[in-house]
């Protein structure tokens, strides 16, 4: 089975390193972890794209969709993750979101259509 490389965007550090360990358990490799969208951003614009990214969606008060976008562009699958269930997502409403606290079959089912590619 092909190794993810998954990269987290999460302002919690134990939420952080909770999805960390559930990715590893399922083989993946965490290219990268950031608590903001600028560290995010600049990541993103100075690696090849991860294979896949969970997303959450309120980072400190600033919201993660400019890291979706990016995603996006680099044609990288994404969810998000959030324990907001009325979150306004314009423009990412067929974006799948995992409801805080991480279920680890479901963050395993958008690991495996990581893999697919």
């Amino acid at each position: 089975m092909k190794t993810a490389r998954v990269i987290i965007v999460e302002d919690e550090a134990l939420v952080a390193m909770m999805v960390e360990d559930m990715l590893d358990d399922m083989g993946c490799e965490v290219a990268g972890s950031f608590g903001a969208v600028e560290t995010a951003l600049a990541w993103l614009s100075d690696h090849p794209p991860p294979d896949g990214a969970v997303l959450d969606v309120n980072i400190g008060g600033e919201m993660v969709f400019p890291v979706a976008e990016k995603l996006r562009e680099r044609g990288v699958p994404f969810v998000f993750a959030t324990g907001y269930c009325d979150l306004p997502r314009s423009g990412f409403e067929s974006v799948e979101v995992l409801a805080k606290p991480i279920n680890a079959g479901a963050l395993r089912m958008a690991v495996d259509r990581f893999r697919a590619g």
